[in-house]
């Protein structure tokens, strides 16, 4: 689908135009405009409450004015005149949710008119451009019956900043990337698939990939992630990607994801209610693709690299047990109490990996605890830091982007709930502060660069009846790395 730019709505070329209403304040211009070329239609079937305007409310007007030949979609915006960042993004998703539905080819929305509290027309252009695109996510599944393509093929948004649509538009496409991977069932998405995924990405974008397959990691010394995947019979992988935007031998960011393509907990066995769900303990991997993909379509002037620790957690004859001792790539030992813990042990030694590329900074993101969910719930993603600068970027890009998070602590207190008799460290904590122990836990392994923490546990996926990846915090990423492009 393509998104373009319109400056007047008086003189677009559309199939249907979009406009906005509020529920009892003046209508904004294009929605006059269209108010009188319909002799007062629009105010009236506000006044006698068959379009009341309230938030979300849609109503479609079909052409029945001789001199007006277009269609129009009425969209409600409440009482406010300007939205919070949720009640805007609940209105764009209705229009969404209806043009897809509509046998219409263009479609001309009058965006500049969306206010939004504490943002400029910029931000917003990019914010609607994200959302919209977004709405059009179908799951390319298996269904013998597929869902049927909608009719839109032109999303027109008005504005004059291309910029703004670019960075919109692209996030929506390393959102869309970042679902549709997470959203495929365990015995399609393995580490070999995301290897496979990370190769035809590099070949698409023209950057390079390298992939450490079970027998480099052991050369490494990399036996903290291989202890993960040994009970399964998929083989585990380290993935790099490296996207070289900027000078020869300019220090890259890089993102590092949590790859576990499904999680049975191991040894120490999940309980089966909505194990299912576990084939999304892959989406930090996941988000750290679409920031790749939205990368790439943006081309900044910067290098990043995007490591992927990939492996599949299952219980065997092979597998862990809780009480082995392994030794990381640092030389540090780790005493695996659970081996549910396992995202932080793939983790690890990547975060030791790491430390080759020298690089200006490192944001990991891992549907790490269940903790997380308990403190944030779905809001917001908990994030630690070692560095105030790079915790600070964070948080500006976070609402920039309007993808929550939430700073945790990573107070040295916590450390010794790691303790063990018989290793350097445990691999879990203990009941209290989980969320905190496993960042704890992680912070061991990033002595030699700034470092940042993204736990996306309830912020990655919904489940239930909705169950589905939601691509967080792939907006997020896009924006922290194209604040670090002039950095």
């Amino acid at each position: 689908m393509n998104t373009a730019l319109f400056d007047r709505l008086s003189a677009v070329q559309a199939d249907l135009l979009v406009a906005f209403v509020p529920s009892d304040s003046a209508l904004p211009d294009s929605t006059s405009w269209l108010n009188e070329s319909l002799d007062g239609s629009i105010e009236q079937l506000r006044t006698s409450k068959v379009f009341s305007g309230k938030l979300a409310e849609t109503l479609l007007l079909p052409v029945t004015h001789q001199d007006f030949a277009q269609p129009i979609l009425l969209v409600g915006v409440g009482k406010e005149r300007a939205l919070s960042d949720a009640q805007a993004r609940k209105v764009i998703a209705s229009v969404a949710s209806q043009i897809k539905k509509l046998p219409y080819k263009s479609v001309a929305v009058a965006s500049a008119e969306l206010v939004v509290k504490n943002r400029s027309e910029v931000n917003v252009l990019t914010l609607v451009a994200q959302w919209i695109n977004e709405g059009f996510y179908e799951f390319l599944g298996f269904k013998k019956e597929p869902e049927v393509a909608p009719d839109v093929e032109t999303i027109l948004l008005q504005g004059t900043d291309e910029v703004a649509l670019n960075i919109g538009v692209a996030t929506a496409k390393g959102s869309h990337y970042a679902r549709q991977l997470g959203n495929l069932p365990g015995n399609v998405c393995t580490p070999s698939y995301l290897a496979s995924q990370a190769q035809q990405l590099g070949e698409e974008y023209k950057f390079s990939v390298d992939l450490l397959d079970e027998n480099r990691m052991d050369e490494l010394g990399m036996q903290c992630l291989l202890s993960v995947g040994r009970g399964s019979d998929q083989p585990s992988y380290l993935i790099v990607m490296e996207y070289k935007g900027g000078e020869d031998g300019d220090a890259p960011h890089v993102l590092l994801g949590k790859g576990i393509t499904f999680d049975t907990g191991g040894i120490s066995l999940k309980p089966g209610a909505k194990m299912d769900e576990m084939k999304y303990d892959m989406c930090g991997a996941a988000s750290v693709f679409g920031t790749m993909k939205a990368i790439c379509e943006l081309q900044p002037k910067m290098n990043i690299t995007a490591v992927v620790a990939a492996a599949e957690n299952m219980p065997s004859g092979r597998a862990t047990k809780p009480g082995d001792v392994v030794r990381t790539m640092s030389g540090q030992t780790v005493e695996i109490l659970n081996t549910d813990a396992e995202g932080r042990l793939v983790l690890c030694d990547a975060l030791t990996y790491i430390e080759r590329f020298e690089p200006k900074s490192v944001v990991d993101i891992a549907t790490l605890t269940g903790a997380c969910v308990v403190a944030l719930g779905s809001v917001n993603s908990g994030m630690y830091a070692n560095n105030d600068l790079v915790a600070a970027d964070l948080k500006t890009a976070s609402t920039t982007s309007a993808d929550k998070l939430w700073q945790m602590p990573l107070d040295e207190e916590y450390q010794q709930q790691l303790d063990s008799n018989f290793a350097d460290i445990a691999n879990i904590g203990g009941p209290e502060a989980g969320s905190v122990t496993a960042a704890c836990f992680l912070s061991r392994f990033t002595k030699a660069y700034p470092w940042a923490h993204l736990d996306i546990a309830g912020t990655a996926w919904s489940g239930g009846a909705s169950k589905g990846a939601s691509g967080r915090p792939v907006a997020l990423l896009t924006q922290y790395l194209l604040s670090k492009e002039s950095a």
